[in-house]
């Protein structure tokens, strides 16, 4: 079993400390470089004789990795260098070519930053010396991906500036997009992330429950209750259940529920009263490395009976979410090519057939990751253009919402596209649900 292979059992198994400990039992005498390579296999999510085949299969010479000060998060989490906390304040290379050993370029004052990683390392120091290891960086390379988009197309792949990419053109390299080499790479879950995928969804629904039972114990008993009240009762609920989030849950009543990423502050905070929309956008993720994120939105109605003027357009995107949800499944039923455009198509115009297009006004889904936007395949036609195939292995949101002046709803679940079959991974709200 490879190297890699054994380091991540080792690390679900164990965890990070402990397992951090048995490697410096079982490697005190090691060579030192032979300890950092098997760190290199926890970190870094690159199989390079993968991407290699990748490469050829593509017609590229090379994926060339490129970060200045963290302005690239996906090179630096590619190269196993996020969350090391190694410095990186100039400018590094790393190609990866179609055939043959990587090889990198690096500065002098930080050579050893991609020392764990296989291939020979050139260093520079002035610009001199910089722009002839370029040259020999690229020699014999006609065509490589970087992270790039022609036109911004799609910002989350677009990281690399334009001064870079014009300077590897310079060298008469053709550049193109690594935007889906970075979700075959980078995007794809393994096993045990889609067990804590499924996990962390499992507890964002015992939590939405529990928030909703709140609201309506307090309105009987006529206790004073907030938005902020009970944002920060979930957010708490959220760290006791043993996951962490980036920021904290959206909870939003009636003419608020009308800003799709409206939260709650000391500035900007109302009270929740009867017969109001109700609101709750969760997300989180397991404290273990490696990790991903779930994402779900609720609505709920804080009286005994929803009115139409609610439940119809609520009815409408949920017939946007179902039209996605079945377009995805049985594209992997039959193992075809989608886009995530294409989904974002199909859930729209089931919005825009109802006469509520106009007011569907953000993208039907994203990626998800370790971070809760992750770097895969959007479901876009709306804010961009995401031509980005699904591949197996991946999860994503579906999402579709309305949103007006005096209220807004939203429905959010999370799929998983697998080898044959796309799963939703947790309930599908059918109707708003009456909380008094």
């Amino acid at each position: 079993m490879p190297l890699c292979l054994v380091t991540w059992k080792s690390v679900f198994v164990f965890g990070i400390p402990t397992f951090v400990a048995r490697l410096a039992s079982k490697r005190s005498r090691a060579d030192l470089g032979s300890a950092a390579r098997e760190l290199y296999c926890l970190f870094m999510a690159l199989d390079v004789a993968a991407v290699q085949a990748a490469l050829r299969a593509d017609g590229l010479d090379g994926w060339l990795l490129y970060d200045f000060h963290g302005a690239n998060p996906i090179a630096a989490g590619l190269v196993g260098l996020a969350g090391t906390g190694k410095m990186t304040t100039r400018r590094w290379y790393y190609l990866i070519p179609s055939h043959g050993e990587p090889r990198g370029l690096v500065h002098s004052i930080e050579p050893s930053v991609l020392d764990a990683l296989p291939g020979s390392k050139t260093p520079y120091a002035g610009r001199v010396q910089l722009e002839r290891g370029l040259d020999g960086l690229l020699s014999g390379v006609g065509r490589v991906a970087m992270e790039y988009s022609p036109k911004c197309a799609i910002p989350y792949v677009s990281r690399v500036d334009a001064g870079t990419v014009e300077s590897v053109r310079q060298r008469g390299v053709e550049v193109v997009s690594s935007g889906d080499l970075v979700q075959r790479f980078e995007a794809r879950w393994t096993d045990q992330q889609l067990e804590s995928h499924v996990l962390a969804s499992t507890r964002l629904y015992a939590i939405k429950d529990r928030a909703f039972e709140t609201i309506a114990e307090r309105l009987r008993k006529g206790v004073a209750t907030t938005e902020l009240d009970i944002q920060q009762l979930m957010t708490a609920w959220l760290a006791e259940t043993g996951l962490v989030t980036d920021s904290p849950p959206v909870v939003a009543a009636q003419e608020d529920a009308g800003s799709p990423h409206y939260s709650p502050d000391d500035r900007h905070n109302r009270r929740i009263a009867r017969d109001e929309v109700m609101l709750l956008d969760l997300w989180g993720k397991l404290q273990d490395h490696g990790s991903v994120f779930a994402d779900i939105t609720w609505v709920g109605y804080t009286g005994s009976k929803v009115p139409e003027q609610y439940a119809r357009p609520f009815s409408v995107i949920c017939a946007a979410r179902d039209a996605a949800i079945e377009l995805v499944r049985n594209a992997a039923c039959e193992k075809r090519d989608l886009c995530g455009w294409e989904v974002d198509r199909r859930a729209r115009g089931v919005i825009e057939a109802a006469g509520l297009g106009e007011y569907f006004i953000h993208r039907t889904g994203h990626s998800l990751g370790e971070a809760v936007h992750g770097n895969g395949v959007h479901m876009d036609d709306y804010e961009t253009h995401d031509d980005r195939r699904l591949l197996p292995g991946t999860g994503f949101t579906i999402e579709p919402g309305v949103y007006f002046d005096s209220f807004g709803v939203r429905t959010e679940i999370n799929m998983y596209y697998g080898a044959g079959e796309a799963l939703v991974t947790g309930a599908a709200q059918t109707e708003i649900v009456a909380l008094i």
